[in-house]
């Protein structure tokens, strides 16, 4: 069987309900991408590789998971699928795909899983700034917020908020600064000079993101760090529901 046709037969996905996969590069045995799904869902993203291949889709377009998945392909070799917890509802599945998106380090998820902003993978010292850290003000203040959990832990803070993400740009265009947010406490306030598509055209050095915009910008001025560095989200902005965005008063 090809990994063109592999498929779950009814009585398997009867039994696997809900299930939490991970895909597995098997030149290194490297995890590089979790997810999580019922039916067949776990091939949708080979088999998407193949038809876009097949279609002769620009590499421009391709993100790194697409990328990876056809260094694999050209090697004669086939990625490994895991199911790595299954027969789970909806709920449940959510919080196991978030639990591993924080235990695999470099994936080529773009977004971290549900509940992972706020109750993923924190050291003692985090644990304690995130509960015992001032909320902050965000009265009167048009801001756009920003989670970067995963990046941070990479990157320079400004590189980590700047790229690259899904926007509703008439809300982006009415905030004043820009926060990075590390497990619910600020870490970095910009202000934003343009924005563009997230490609490598724009970005040198990235990879292309359709779909998505990032921002060339400066730090915003020391009073305004001030008043937000070091600061808790107030809980009626926190990311609990698994989207990186918030838009405060815009």
């Amino acid at each position: 069987m090809t990994q063109e046709n592999i498929r779950f037969s009814d009585t398997v996905i009867e039994k696997l309900q809900f299930y939490v996969y991970r895909l597995i590069d098997p030149r290194n045995g490297e995890t590089f991408y979790v997810g999580r799904g019922r039916g067949n869902r776990v091939f949708d993203h080979v088999r998407g590789v193949i038809k876009q291949n097949e279609l002769d889709a620009s590499e421009d377009d391709e993100s790194l998971k697409i990328k990876r998945i056809n260094a694999i392909r050209n090697t004669q070799l086939k990625v490994l699928h895991v199911i790595h917890w299954h027969n789970m509802d909806m709920i449940t599945a959510k919080v196991v795909e978030a639990a591993l998106i924080e235990a695999y380090p470099g994936l080529t998820n773009i977004q971290s899983g549900e509940g992972g902003s706020d109750y993923g993978c924190m050291n003692a010292i985090e644990i304690i700034q995130k509960y015992e850290a001032k909320v902050a003000d965000f009265s009167n203040k048009k801001l756009l917020v920003i989670s970067v959990n995963r990046s941070s832990s990479e990157k320079e803070m400004y590189e980590a908020v700047r790229f690259c993400w899904r926007l509703n740009m008439a809300r982006v265009m009415k905030a004043d600064y820009i926060l990075a947010a590390v497990r619910g406490v600020i870490q970095g306030v910009y202000i934003s000079n343009e924005w563009l598509p997230a490609t490598k055209e724009n970005f040198p050095g990235r990879a292309d993101y359709p779909g998505r915009i990032a921002f060339n910008g400066v730090e915003a001025p020391v009073e305004i760090g001030r008043e937000l560095i070091g600061y808790r989200i107030p809980d009626d902005f926190s990311f609990g529901v698994g989207n990186p965005i918030r838009y405060v008063n815009c």
